[in-house]
């Protein structure tokens, strides 16, 4: 079974494999909230508290099936994380680290809630994490078996790097590069959408 995702306009499309292996999560950091500011449309992508769902999974369970070549990165620095979005209709997508070794991948929730609702094969939250950034009190949640269904995803995340999984992945080529160009954000529109995100 694969949950199928979609940006906003319907132009990228694509599937994640396995999702009974996913970690649904809400990132309250500051870069995730500046990141929703800089692309446009923040409440697309945060909740009131300032949070942004992402399903946490192996990036070689990612797989597009349309258009990849909407797909663009941008870094809100020389060294960020790099994210993934629709060039078409600036629907973000998914985060994953500079280096494919690490073979993880954040899939935002604005791609997976179409054509199959999000709730059909991620039913409810496992972890909340940077919660010192909210714009207020997060509800509780059961952490232990959070942080366990995280872990069972952080050894597959190693297994993976250390058998050569991490190689199979939709995000970067052969040689390890991106298949996007990275575009990083100026320091003005990071500080502009930094801003806006505190205000």
């Amino acid at each position: 079974m694969s949950h199928r995702f979609q940006c906003q306009c319907g132009t990228l499309r694509g599937e994640l494999g396995h999702p009974p292996r996913g970690v649904r999560a809400v990132c309250y950091c500051d870069d995730c909230q500046t990141y929703a500011h800089l692309l446009g449309e923040p409440q697309r992508v945060l909740d009131p508290l300032g949070g942004t769902e992402v399903v946490a999974a192996l990036a070689s369970d990612v797989r597009f099936t349309s258009a990849i070549d909407a797909l663009a990165c941008v870094s809100l620095s020389p060294r960020g994380l790099l994210r993934w979005y629709a060039s078409c209709c600036r629907t973000p997508i998914a985060n994953t680290p500079r280096n494919r070794k690490l073979p993880y991948v954040g899939l935002v929730h604005s791609c997976l809630h179409q054509p199959d609702p999000l709730e059909r094969s991620f039913p409810r939250v496992h972890l909340r994490v940077n919660t010192a950034h909210a714009k207020g009190q997060p509800p509780g949640y059961g952490r232990l078996g959070g942080m366990a269904r995280f872990g069972s995803l952080a050894a597959r995340l190693a297994a993976a790097r250390l058998v050569g999984g991490y190689q199979a992945t939709p995000f970067f080529d052969a040689n390890g590069e991106p298949v996007s160009p990275v575009v990083v954000a100026s320091r003005d529109a990071v500080d502009q959408a930094r801003r806006a995100a505190i205000g």
